[in-house]
C-alpha cells in the first residue's frame, strides 16, 4: 500500500513527464513558426519590397537592477508585441522575422542551456560554451554574449547586408590547430583559467556528436597555425650580429622569423572574473550591463548563465623554438607580454617606447630559443592602456599643447580620463596558465601591474630585463622616466620628481618641424 508521501512522488513524476512533453511541443511548435515566419517575409519582400513593422517579443515584467539579478519565478512569461523601431522604407528589404527575443530567462519555456562545469579536467564533463542565438542553439545557450569579440558588429552588418547567410555553419575541414598544445594541470582548475576556453581550439573535433546530433552551431575561441615574420629592424638585428640566422627560428640574413601563433579570443567565467577583481558577481553583472549601454540584458536576467563571450579585443601569442619546452621546467623562458599600441607598433610613432620594446622582446625571445630555451610574444588588443585610441590621441593633444615634461604625464591622462591605466592586468595570466608555463626566466618587462599579476597567480619571475638604453626614442623619454619614477622596474637612476620637471617632450610648435 502506498504513502501519502509516495502519491505525491507520483505526481511530481507524472507533472514532470507532462512539463517535458509540453516543452518538447513548444519547441517544436516554436520551430514551425519561425520556418512560417520566414517564408512568410520572403513571400512578403517578394510582393512588396520589404515594408513592414519589426515586432518584439518582451517579458512583461521587468527584473530590477537594484537587489540582484535573480529572475522572476515564472516558468512561462507573457510576451507583448511592440514596435522595434518604423517601418523600413520602400525598397528596402528585412530578412528577419517579425519577433524579436530582446532577453530570456531561466525555467523559461524552451530554455535548457547544455550543461557547463568550468575547471572540470574533462572536456566532455566540462562540456562546450554554447553563445549562437541560431534557432536550433538559441535554448540551448549556456553563454552570453557573440563570437569574435568586437567583431561581432561587423558579423551583424555582414548578416543585415545580406552579405552572410544567418544559417551559415563553419566547415572545419583541415583546420585543426598547426601543433598540440596541453592539457596541462592548470585547465582544470577554475581559479587559475577564467578569461578564457581552455578548450576552445578543439571544439569542432571534441564536441562533434553534439553539433552534429543535437544540431547545436558550435565555434572554436582559439586557433594555432604556423606563419613566418618579417620585420625591417630584424634585418638590422642579423647585420648588427645581434641576431644569427639558424635556418630553424631565424631563417635568412633578411631576419625572417619561424613562428607559431595562437589567436584567442576571450570567454569570461564571471564568478571567477569577479572574484580576480575583488567584487561580488552581481556587482560585476550589472556594471558591466549598465555601462556597455545595455548591450547585454541577460547578464542581468539569466544568473544562471556564468559564461560571458564580451565584445572586446583578445591576444595573439608568438611562440620562437619548440612549443613543447615553454611548459618544461628544465627549460629557459623569455617572455614579452605586450599590449597594444597602433601607432608606434605599426606606424612608429616616436613618442614612445612600445615598438623598440616589442622588437627587443622578439629578438629576446628568439635568442632564447636558438640557445635550446623558448621565447614567447603575447599580444593584447588594449589599446591606449585600454583607454582607446581617441582618447590616447586627445590626451597627446592635450601634452603637446602643454610643455609635455615627465612630471605632468599621468595627470594629462587622468585628468582627460580619470584614471592612470584601465588595462588592469589581473586576467592576463590565464594565457600563462593555459600555455602551461609555470616559470618565466627572463621577463622583459618594466611593468610592476604585469610582474604583480603574474607572480600572484604562482608564477615565478627570476629575472626583469629592461629596456636598453640606446632603443628609446628621444621623444619617449617623457613617458619611460615617468614610469619609472611611478615605480616601473629598472637598475638605473629613478628621477625625484623635481628632476623630472627638467624631461621635456616636443612641444605643439616643434611637431611640423
Amino acid at each position: 500500500m502506498s504513502s501519502p508521501l509516495d502519491d505525491v512522488k507520483e505526481a511530481l513524476k507524472a507533472i514532470t513527464l507532462g512539463q517535458t512533453k509540453l516543452l518538447s511541443a513548444v519547441e517544436a511548435v516554436s520551430q514551425r513558426v519561425a520556418e512560417l515566419e520566414k517564408k512568410q517575409e520572403e513571400d512578403r519582400q517578394r510582393k512588396d519590397g520589404g515594408s513592414g513593422a519589426i515586432g518584439v517579443d518582451r517579458a512583461a515584467a521587468a527584473t530590477p537592477l537594484s537587489g540582484g539579478y535573480a529572475p522572476p519565478s515564472s516558468a512561462v512569461l507573457p510576451a507583448e508585441a511592440g514596435t522595434l523601431s518604423p517601418p523600413p522604407s520602400a525598397g528596402i528589404k528585412s530578412s528577419f522575422s517579425s519577433r524579436v527575443v530582446l532577453t530570456t530567462y531561466p525555467k523559461q519555456i524552451g530554455i535548457k542551456p547544455i550543461p557547463l562545469e568550468w575547471g572540470a579536467a574533462d572536456p566532455l564533463q566540462r562540456g562546450p560554451v554554447a553563445v549562437s542565438r541560431s534557432p536550433s542553439t538559441i535554448g540551448k545557450r549556456n553563454a552570453i554574449g557573440a563570437h569574435g569579440g568586437s567583431y561581432s558588429i561587423y558579423y551583424a552588418l555582414a548578416v543585415a547586408s545580406r552579405e552572410l547567410n544567418a544559417d551559415h555553419r563553419p566547415d572545419f575541414t583541415n583546420t585543426e590547430p598547426a601543433v598540440n598544445i596541453g592539457p596541462f594541470p592548470q585547465w582544470g582548475d577554475k581559479k587559475k583559467i577564467v578569461a578564457m576556453d581552455p578548450w576552445g581550439h578543439l571544439v569542432p573535433w571534441i564536441y562533434k556528436d553534439v553539433i552534429e546530433k543535437e544540431n547545436v552551431d558550435l565555434r572554436p575561441t582559439i586557433a594555432i597555425t604556423k606563419a613566418h615574420m618579417k620585420l625591417p629592424e630584424l634585418e638590422d638585428s642579423v647585420k648588427s650580429g645581434r641576431l644569427v640566422p639558424d635556418g630553424k627560428v631565424c631563417l635568412n640574413e633578411a631576419g625572417e622569423l619561424s613562428v607559431l601563433k595562437i589567436a584567442v579570443e576571450p570567454v569570461w567565467y564571471l564568478p571567477g572574473v569577479a572574484e580576480r577583481f575583488g567584487i561580488d558577481e552581481g556587482t560585476l553583472r550589472r556594471s558591466l550591463f549598465e555601462y556597455t549601454g545595455g548591450m547585454y540584458p541577460e547578464l542581468i536576467t539569466r544568473s544562471d548563465i556564468k559564461v560571458f563571450l564580451p565584445p572586446i579585443g583578445g591576444l595573439t601569442v608568438y611562440v620562437f623554438g619548440d612549443p613543447a619546452k615553454m611548459s618544461d621546467p628544465s627549460k629557459r623562458l623569455a617572455l614579452r607580454i605586450h599590449d597594444e599600441c597602433n601607432g608606434s607598433d605599426v606606424f612608429c610613432s616616436d613618442i614612445c617606447t612600445c615598438r623598440p620594446y616589442l622588437i627587443f622582446g622578439i629578438e629576446e625571445a628568439v635568442k632564447e630559443a636558438q640557445n635550446g630555451g623558448s621565447g614567447v610574444v603575447i599580444y593584447f588588443r588594449k589599446e591606449g592602456r585600454a583607454l582607446g585610441e581617441v582618447t590616447k590621441v586627445v590626451v597627446y593633444n592635450a601634452r603637446k599643447r602643454g610643455e609635455d615634461r615627465a612630471s605632468d604625464y599621468f595627470k594629462r591622462t587622468e585628468n582627460i580620463a580619470g584614471v592612470k591605466d584601465m588595462r588592469f592586468q589581473a586576467l592576463m595570466p590565464d594565457i600563462l596558465h593555459w600555455l602551461g608555463i609555470t616559470k618565466i626566466d627572463r621577463m622583459l618587462s618594466m611593468s610592476n601591474m604585469k610582474h604583480d599579476a603574474i607572480v600572484g597567480q604562482g608564477i615565478p619571475i627570476y629575472e626583469r630585463v629592461e629596456l636598453p638604453e640606446a632603443l628609446i626614442p628621444a621623444d619617449s623619454r617623457v613617458e619611460i622616466d615617468a614610469k619609472i619614477n611611478a615605480g616601473y622596474f629598472t637598475t638605473g637612476h629613478r628621477m625625484t620628481e623635481e628632476e623630472l620637471k627638467s624631461v621635456q617632450g616636443r612641444i605643439w610648435d616643434d611637431i611640423d618641424h
